[in-house]
């Protein structure tokens, strides 16, 4: 919190007769002069509180004793101080107060006074005794002379300040600014503060003055001595430099030389391109001229120790077969049909045009989809070199591009050191978690990205610390993010996005044995022949123990079963088992998910939806009810603003076609309506959950229930029409899994069922629409 205020004049007679006394111990306040003060101690945070809260005003006295942490008495205080007003005053975190203080006038304290746990005296408020007089204006005069002199020999005042003091026109104002500015003892000042008399203050600031500066004088001599000194040591080099070249013509060398020859030979070795050829050698012949014992010396060396081991031509050979990369990519990675045919499409187009520039490719989905492997499989496909980096919270432009190599111990940026550690120019760069890069005042790492994935710039990618160019466009750069919308869209624009959505019941028990099983089996030390899965025990883990699109979760308890036989078999319980459903309980304890479709759809005014999640899809429960009240609708559940205003079109478009509905006209005149979503504690928003809310309420009003094992998602207008929503496939495999059988589905997402599975496809009726009334029609019994 900070509070300014304005100073204005006082007279003597407007100043308080009572101050609160603030001791001060290493600086003293004159009068119209500023000063930063930093208070500590709680009782003078307390004076400064009150102070604030009144007039502003304190009073400001110097101590005789260094540092008290238990306060000061009045003893221990000068009896002339300042009186001073508090322009501004800010709390610090570490219960610190800061001030700002203007000076108002001197006081000299008379008689302190008890009552407060600070010093409160009574004070006289003093005027200076100033007549202007020939010897004034002469000390004036030299004052200002030799201010200036002063001014121009420090270098910790600013220039401004001498032609500051030749603007004042009050003497007495003169020497308390100059008193104030000057290096002195604080006893010397609090004499200047205590003199009453305008001409007596001149003569002691003069004196000061002249003290002052024949200190800075003797220290721009000794400055001058050092110098010379330098100097010498420059001829010493000169000498050293000569001793060098009559130890080349013997033919001997120093480390240093070797060093020097080193370089140069691995310069011309590399073949660098001609940009950094130069910046090479321009920085090898500023190594020749420095001394080995140099802070210099390690910096340039270390740059040319990068320069020298990038890549700049070195590259793998891409596996043109076609078909060994599709049995590779077959395979380390289930389903992923997509992923794996645009993959197979960029080596045919590397196939028939080499000079072809890499794409970026995008893996987005949620966790456990296998995102962050298909990348290895990729490189491995490719058969070339793989690196990834996590881009998960980083903040700082410079981890992107590198640091600049005026600070100490600066580093390229993780490209250029991804680069470097793959030792090629063409390895598979995977940037993870892209949609996790954040901002703060280091710079956006995003906006240093645009240029790394955009394949018409990066192939003079400008690192600064290497400060040349470097060609990326032959790097193949893969990137995965859980959800797109954090990416910035200039950014998301320079990629193409394949979407990794989930997997089907059917591929998860086809992963589990083929992958996840062997997997965890090697990882505890179990041979096949001591562990065994049957079919219907691997789905009982998938269906009762796990709700994910991916399979992190799945392997996750794979582990747990794994982990129970192998303490059995190391105690001699037992040699080997074979898990089957009735087992499964027995290491994983009871089911955790249950599928409630069947038995949450028994009464009207209860219609089940779906919803996309980051994990995948859920179904979703939309309970309403009535009571007899005046039209309050009344929503709860922790909805977003989407969903409250998809709930009250909903209610509209009832209302408005009520007739046709057969529901009486007078019925919303006598009712309130409770909308609720269960799963409370979960925030929930999104236009798509406007046909299910319309078909709960819909079947309330009618008193008929909903069909069983049915289903509905879509954005409803007040017109009666159905838009369609996102996040199709995941929400048809929600249900796939939760035993649906109907489902309806906007008409304009028909064409996004080519995502599903023919297997999905065949085991659920999809109805599509785009009227509210063909909704109704098909989801509410008559």
């Amino acid at each position: 919190m900070t509070q300014q205020q304005s100073p204005k004049a006082f007279s003597t007679e407007e100043m308080p007769k009572i101050l609160p006394i603030l001791p001060l111990f290493d600086v003293a306040l004159f009068p119209k002069m500023v000063l930063p003060l930093v208070v500590m101690q709680d009782v003078s945070i307390q004076l400064v509180d009150e102070a604030m809260s009144q007039n502003r005003i304190i009073g400001l006295i110097v101590s005789k004793e260094p540092i008290k942490e238990n306060g000061y008495t009045h003893k221990e205080l000068y009896t002339v101080g300042t009186s001073a007003m508090i322009l501004k005053m800010a709390k610090a975190e570490d219960d610190k107060t800061q001030l700002l203080v203007q000076g108002l006038g001197r006081f000299k304290a008379q008689k302190y006074i008890k009552g407060k746990p600070y010093l409160q005296a009574q004070v006289e408020h003093i005027e200076s005794i100033e007549k202007i007089d020939k010897k004034i204006q002469a000390l004036v005069s030299n004052v200002i002379s030799q201010f200036s002199r002063i001014a121009d020999l420090s270098p910790g005042l600013p220039p401004e300040i001498a032609a500051m003091a030749k603007t004042i026109q009050e003497p007495g104002i003169l020497a308390d600014m100059i008193a104030s500015t000057i290096n002195s003892s604080l006893e010397e000042k609090q004499t200047v503060l205590e003199m009453l008399d305008v001409k007596k203050r001149l003569q002691e600031v003069t004196r000061l003055i002249n003290y002052q500066l024949e200190v800075l004088e003797l220290g721009n001599k000794i400055q001058s001595q050092v110098k010379g000194d330098m100097d010498k040591r420059q001829r010493e080099y000169f000498l050293r430099e000569q001793l060098k070249a009559i130890r080349e013509e013997l033919g001997e060398k120093d480390q240093a030389t070797v060093e020097v020859d080193d370089y140069r030979a691995k310069i011309e070795e590399k073949n660098l391109p001609e940009e950094a050829r130069k910046e090479a050698e321009r920085e090898l012949d500023r190594l020749t001229r420095m001394h080995p014992s140099s802070a210099e010396y390690t910096v340039a060396s270390t740059y040319l120790d990068w320069l020298t081991a990038l890549p700049w031509h070195e590259s793998t050979t891409d596996n043109m077969d076609i078909k060994k990369a599709r049995k590779i990519l077959d395979h380390d990675h289930f389903g992923l049909s997509k992923a794996k045919k645009r993959i197979l499409e960029y080596l045919a187009v590397r196939k028939l045009k080499p000079e072809s520039k890499g794409p970026i490719l995008c893996f987005a989905g949620p966790p456990g989809t296998g995102k962050t492997s298909l990348g290895r499989s990729i490189a491995r496909a490719l058969g070339r070199r793989f690196f990834r980096i996590s881009l998960g919270g980083v903040r700082d432009e410079a981890e992107i591009r590198g640091h600049r190599r005026t600070y100490v111990g600066a580093l390229p940026g993780r490209i250029i050191q991804g680069i470097r550690r793959s030792g090629s120019n063409n390895p598979v760069f995977m940037l993870d978690e892209i949609d996790k890069v954040g901002s703060d005042f280091r710079g956006d790492p995003s906006s240093a990205l645009l240029e790394v994935l955009d394949p018409e710039q990066n192939f003079s990618f400008s690192d600064h610390y290497l400060d040349v160019p470097f060609d990326l466009s032959k790097v193949m750069f893969i990137t995965t993010a859980n959800i797109l919308d954090p990416i910035p869209p200039a950014l998301r624009d320079r990629m193409e996005v394949l979407e990794l959505l989930g997997y089907t019941l059917d591929e998860k028990i086809k992963i589990a044995n083929r992958y996840l099983i062997p997997r965890q089996r090697e990882a505890h030390g179990l041979k096949a022949s001591q562990i065994s899965f049957t079919k219907g025990a691997v789905k009982h883990i998938v269906i009762g123990y796990t709700r994910e699109a991916g399979l992190r979760n799945l392997e996750r308890e794979i582990a747990n079963i794994c982990r129970g036989i192998a303490a059995k078999i190391a105690e001699g319980d037992k040699a080997s088992a074979k898990i089957k459903i009735d087992k499964v309980a027995e290491y994983l304890g009871p089911v955790r998910m249950t599928s409630e479709a069947k038995a949450r759809i028994s009464t009207p005014g209860v219609a089940m939806g779906l919803a996309w999640t980051q994990t995948g899809g859920e179904l979703l429960f939309i309970e309403a009810t009535s009571m007899p009240g005046n039209k309050e609708l009344t929503l709860t559940g922790q909805l977003g603003d989407v969903m409250k205003e998809s709930a009250t079109a909903a209610l509209s478009f009832i209302r408005s076609n009520a007739a046709s509905l057969g529901i009486a006209e007078d019925y919303f005149q006598k009712h309130d309506i409770h909308i609720h979503v269960p799963a409370g504690a979960i925030p929930k928003d999104g236009p798509s959950a406007g046909v299910t809310m319309l078909t709960a309420l819909t079947s309330l009003f009618t008193a008929k229930t909903i069909k069983k094992d049915l289903a509905m998602t879509g954005e409803i207008t007040l017109r009666g029409q159905v838009l369609p929503v996102g996040g199709i496939k995941e929400k048809v495999l929600a249900a796939h899994r939760a035993g649906i059988k109907t489902l309806i589905l906007p008409k304009r997402n028909e064409k996004d069922l080519e995502d599903i599975p023919p297997e999905v496809q065949d085991k659920i009726e999809f109805h599509f629409v785009d009227k509210m009334k063909n909704v109704l029609n098909i989801a509410i019994k008559t």
